[in-house]
This record gives structure tokens, C-alpha cells and sequence, in this order.
């Protein structure tokens, strides 16, 4: 929230038997008001919400200090701005974390990132067009694959008994679609690269894929308000931010509270549970070098083939280009009620937004890249 703006008390009062009017010597003239230095991370962080759900939330700061501001509300009708250890899904960041447990196991000589998936699900990625020997975990981790975009909570497939989804199902759903390119020809994101990677985390480490990633990645980094979240696990703990469902037609907008759903329904492309403050730890100790290797956060890193205006994809980072020098990455998340991103930098700046609505239509995109790049440049030259 906006800081207070600092005042001077007056120096002297005026004598009542005082019959002439001074003027107060400049000494004693009220101080000019003290500059809020998050005034423009705050102007955008408004500019995003007023296009976005009924709240939003920054969490930002350096390598040594941190702060935070909120605008709207993370509860309609109430007064509850949203705070940086809220609870929330945050979507498709989960597939820097399904990423960087495979390249894990990469660092262990369990997985070749040039490998064909055939050589470790054989079978799967076979029929309608695909050929498994064709594409490589690599294609796979830089949505390079050729796999045709799939969204599951829009077509899901049939769910087991206990309401929740298997991965070989929601793979096999995702490949109906036919390729939308040969493998290695062009970059197209899809959750189903991401499910088929959580496939193969699972056949590698003979454990379910939220186990593998707890076990790898949450607990080691004391991540402890983030959740991968067990099929048939609905809960989001407290405290959290409430999501919505919601449309915005000019100055106009309607909630209503999120549609509940199986969160094994995006499984290692978009399950998972966590905080602003946790996001940014984990993504401090990835790029800092404490999750994988050096050699694979280089292989993370490289985003040829995958280069848009102002950034790119690697093995699950998105890289942005800042206008004050230098990179930042991270990765954003659109799940029914959040849309987030997360982005950090190699000297310690770092920033994640929420907002408690994921729009279908006029997504706010532009508005949320502004609060990114303005928070990560805030007294840098170039912003």
C-alpha cells in the first residue's frame, strides 16, 4: 500500500497580541511532501487491477529488501487487500517446478534432454500423426514438440471414480489433436508437453509426479506455504486468496466465486498451490543456482527457437528483456480465479503479481507486463 506522506510540524505558534502578519522564515515552512518510491510500481499495479479481478498484489524488491502493495480486494464485499503469504494456484508457473525436477534428473543421468520420449514412454506419444521417436524430452520442456495446444479444464477427459484425472488420460485426450508442426520446427505452448513430462517424471522416479516434486524441490527449499496438491485434494489452505469467475465491459464488472474443480485436472502443467513470497524463493534459488546443476540451468536458459519481441521460452523460464538492461526470469500462470507471474533476476530483483480473476476475454496481458517491468526497474535508468 502507498506509503504516508511525511509533514513538518510548525516551529512557532503566533502570539495572540501579534498585530502584524510575518512571513514564516524558510526554516520553518512546511517540508515538501517525501517521494513515494513505489509510485509508479503502485500506478500500474491500479492500471492492471482496474482490467483484471477485484484485487491485486506485488510482491517485490532486491537481493537484500522487500516490500509489497495491494489494491482492491482478495474477498468481494470486504475489505481484505491481498498479502504477500497468501495462498493462491498459480497455474502454469508450475511448470518451471515440473521442469526443473526433470532436468534433476538429467543432473543424475536418469533422463537424456536429447533423448527421444519413446526411449521412456514408449507408446505414448504414438498415433493421429505423433511419433514419440521423434520428439526428445528437450522439444518437450521448450514447447518445441510440434503438440497440438490443448486446454483441459475447456475439454477434460473421462475423470476416475473419486472425480480426479490421470496424466496417461489427460495425455491421451491432449493428443487427439493432430501435430501442429513437425518437431523442432516452431515454438507452440501446450499443457500437454507439460503432462507428458509429468508422465515421465513419474516412470523415472516411481513415485506420483506432486510426491516427486515435494520430495525434490518444495521441501529442500523449505517452500512452506507451496503445494502440489495429491488427485482429489480440492483444499486451499489458509491464509488465501479467494478466486473468481468474472466479466469486465468498461467501467462495468460481475464476480462470482470460482468453479470448484480437480487440480489433477492440470496436474504438472498448472496444479499448484503457493505464495508470493514462496514463488520468489524458489525462483531465487533456481536462478541462483541452488536447484539444478550450472550446466542445466545453462540448457533452462537457451531460448532459441523459441524468441518473441522482448523475451523468449527456454526449459520452462520465460525470459523478458528489461527496458532498464539485463533479463529477468520466471514464468506467469492463468488457472479458472488467478492469473499470476513470478520474475526475478541474477542480481536478486525480483517481483510476482496476482490477481484474483483469470478473464477469458481482454486479458489483461500488457497491463500485468507493466507492473513486471516497472517493479524489477524502479530507480534504474531506461525504465
Amino acid at each position: 500500500m502507498a506509503g504516508k506522506l511525511g509533514r513538518a510540524r510548525l516551529a512557532a505558534a503566533l502570539g495572540a497580541a501579534c498585530a502584524m502578519l510575518f512571513a514564516l522564515p524558510s526554516a520553518a515552512r512546511a517540508a515538501p511532501a517525501a517521494v513515494d518510491p513505489h509510485a509508479d510500481t503502485l500506478a500500474a499495479l491500479k492500471a492492471f487491477q482496474s482490467a483484471a479481478g477485484p484485487g491485486a498484489g506485488v510482491y517485490a524488491g532486491d537481493a537484500t529488501n522487500s516490500w509489497s502493495l495491494s489494491v482492491g480486494t482478495g474477498t468481494i464485499n470486504t475489505n481484505a487487500p491481498i498479502q504477500p503469504n497468501e495462498h493462491y494456484r498459480i497455474g502454469s508457473q508450475t511448470k518451471t517446478l515440473t521442469a526443473a525436477t526433470v532436468l534433476q534428473l538429467v543432473d543424475e543421468g536418469k533422463v537424456s534432454l536429447d533423448a527421444s520420449i519413446e526411449t521412456y514412454l514408449p507408446g505414448v506419444v504414438d498415433g493421429n500423426g505423433y511419433d514419440g521417436n521423434a520428439i526428445t524430452v528437450r522439444h518437450l520442456l521448450h514447447q518445441t514438440s510440434g503438440v497440438a495446444v490443448y486446454e483441459p479444464f475447456s475439454t477434460p477427459p473421462a475423470s476416475n471414480p473419486d472425480g480426479s484425472y490421470s496424466l496417461d488420460a489427460l495425455v491421451r485426450e491432449g493428443l487427439k489433436r493432430a501435430p501442429a508442426s513437425a518437431p523442432g520446427a516452431a515454438f507452440l505452448y501446450s499443457n500437454t508437453n507439460y503432462l507428458i513430462l509429468g508422465m515421465l517424471v513419474e516412470k523415472t522416479t516411481g513415485m506420483p509426479v506432486h510426491q516427486a516434486v515435494t520430495n525434490r524441490i518444495i521441501t529442500p527449499l523449505g517452500l512452506t506455504r507451496t503445494i502440489f496438491p495429491a488427485p482429489g485434494d480440492h483444499s486451499l489452505p489458509t491464509p488465501s486468496v479467494r478466486g473468481y469467475h468474472g466479466v469486465r465491459i468498461g467501467g462495468y464488472y460481475f464476480w462470482s466465486r470460482v468453479v470448484d474443480y480437480d487440480p489433477s485436472l492440470f496436474s504438472s502443467a498448472g496444479a499448484m498451490i503457493s505464495t508470493e513470497e514462496d514463488l520468489t524463493k524458489f525462483y531465487q534459488a533456481l536462478i541462483g543456482g541452488k536447484v539444478v546443476s550450472p550446466a542445466a540451468l545453462a540448457e533452462m536458459e537457451k531460448t532459441a527457437g523459441a524468441e518473441g519481441e522482448g523475451g523468449g521460452y527456454g526449459l520452462g523460464l520465460i525470459r523478458r528483456d528489461l527496458p532498464c538492461g539485463g533479463s529477468a526470469w520466471g514464468h506467469n500462470g492463468m488457472v479458472p480465479g488467478y492469473h499470476t507471474q513470478t520474475m526475478v533476476t541474477a542480481d536478486g530483483r525480483h517481483v510476482s503479481v496476482v490477481t484474483n480473476a483469470h478473464l477469458a476475454t481482454n486479458v489483461p496481458a500488457a497491463q500485468m507486463d507493466k507492473v513486471l517491468t516497472t517493479a524489477l526497474c524502479e530507480n534504474r535508468q531506461g525504465r
